[in-house]
């Protein structure tokens, strides 16, 4: 084989290596593809466009409405009577057992005025719209926040993971040795029976660890819209405790900011505003309506000596008129619906409220749970060395004698909650810093 077939033969092999090898997705690749292919998002794109369309009727409606019509009518009389026309001094005789006659028409209508219903009736579908589009930026941040927990829930299972690796490991180690101290008769088998019973207990809390991974995991790829049999696998990024530990945004800065960024309160907002159109439109039930109609027209029938355009020409009509309505008793209807509008509008003024109380709420948890699990980090991790160096103290003296089977397993499982612990507080301040400098109006990262 000559270089260049070589180094062709080279190229593609890398490539299917390429090609099959397990993609591995970040953060900003998980929020990238939700946002792009998430089903309930879809939907939420579809029903602002559907509200703009709204609007664009709505705007047409100012303007007269035209229409055509025709109306095309035949006859038959079966039994119909021969008739004598005498014309130019000749006689003929004639039997018209079928006749036709047609209309035409061209009528525009256009409402002048009725109480500024149809300007009301776009400012209400033109909020409408902005309210659907803040839906969609609203469902969006709840997707991204549900990938970020999903996404910090995984990174501190993976980790979780990794530590029943190395607890099973050292297990092990302890019973091997211990096998071989009960057979040079310096251990009792009781001791070794219960070794062998903690590898196991080991063995399972694993899997249980592997099984909360592998459902974060399943959790994440329907969320992304993803349902292949593929394994699913995210990047897990090294994080220096100086991430951990830094400075926490101060909750009423991210509040005041997210008061006027959040799309669940502009939202609210809007919706006050659609209240207020609301009442005006229904107040209108009190004013007349003016509107103007004009019309142009002609016909044709059968049985005539003129052509057709002829009879067309001398046919046509043209019409003109104003309407007035006004309303004298509506049966209460018009002051009804002024009422449920005022209702409307004291609900959408306490629905404002209430989404302020959760939006201060929400923020306030993320920053009491960020700033506890700095402080509980700092002493997970001391904790975390301080039962590694106890663990290793017992396993030594355990190997010499000095220690029974009993202090052992508690050395162990001691540090293994440790362990634990310091992982759960490092991904929990994680987490909520995110989710607080989101809500400042920063992109999502650990």
């Amino acid at each position: 084989m000559d270089k260049k077939n070589l180094l062709t033969a080279i190229v593609l092999i890398l490539g299917s290596h390429c090609a099959f090898a397990q993609k591995v997705w970040t953060l900003q690749e998980c929020l990238d593809y939700a946002l792009n292919n998430n089903i309930q998002l879809q939907q939420k794109k579809i029903t602002a466009a559907s509200s703009h369309e709204d609007v664009l009727q709505s705007q047409s409606a100012l303007f007269p409405s035209v229409s055509f019509s025709t109306n095309q009518n035949a006859s038959w009389r079966p039994f119909a009577e021969s008739t004598i026309n005498l014309s130019n001094g000749s006689m003929t005789t004639s039997r018209n057992t079928v006749n036709y006659n047609g209309s035409y028409g061209i009528n525009a209508n256009w409402t002048v005025w009725n109480g500024n219903r149809n300007t009301n009736t776009v400012k209400q579908n033109k909020l409408t719209e902005q309210i659907n589009a803040l839906a969609v930026d609203q469902q969006a941040n709840t997707i991204q926040e549900q990938i970020a927990q999903l996404y910090v829930q995984i990174l501190y299972e993976t980790e979780a993971v990794k530590v029943c690796k190395e607890i099973i490991k050292s297990s092990e180690m302890q019973r091997n040795r211990a096998q071989t101290m009960v057979e040079l008769g310096s251990l009792a088998r009781v001791d070794l029976v219960q070794l062998e019973a903690q590898v196991s207990q080991d063995q399972y809390s694993l899997a249980q660890a592997e099984s909360q991974l592998a459902n974060y995991k399943l959790q994440m790829k329907q969320l992304l819209e993803i349902h292949d049999n593929e394994d699913f696998e995210i990047a897990v990024p090294e994080v220096a405790d100086q991430q951990v530990l830094s400075i926490i945004s101060d909750k009423q800065s991210v509040y005041n900011v997210a008061l006027e960024s959040r799309p669940e309160i502009q939202s609210s907002k809007l919706d006050m505003e659609s209240a207020d159109i609301a009442i005006a439109t229904a107040r209108a039930g009190y004013m007349p309506t003016v509107s103007m109609n004009a019309g142009i027209g002609s016909s044709n029938s059968s049985g005539q000596h003129t052509d057709f355009l002829k009879q067309v020409k001398t046919n046509m009509s043209n019409s003109l008129g104003v309407s007035i309505s006004v309303p004298l008793f509506d049966n209460h209807q018009a002051r009804t619906n002024i009422r449920k509008a005022k209702y409307n509008k004291m609900n959408s003024e306490l629905n404002l409220q209430t989404q302020q109380k959760q939006l201060y709420s929400t923020i306030e948890n993320y920053w009491l749970n960020a700033t506890t699990s700095q402080q509980q980090y700092l002493y997970a991790k001391a904790n975390v060395t301080s039962m590694q160096e106890s663990y290793d103290l017992v396993s030594e003296q355990f190997n010499l004698g000095l220690k029974n089977i009993v202090e052992l397993t508690t050395g162990k499982n001691n540090l293994l909650q440790a362990q634990q612990q310091m992982l759960q507080t490092k991904y929990t301040a994680l987490l909520n810093k995110a989710m607080l400098n989101f809500y400042a109006g920063e992109n999502i990262k650990l």
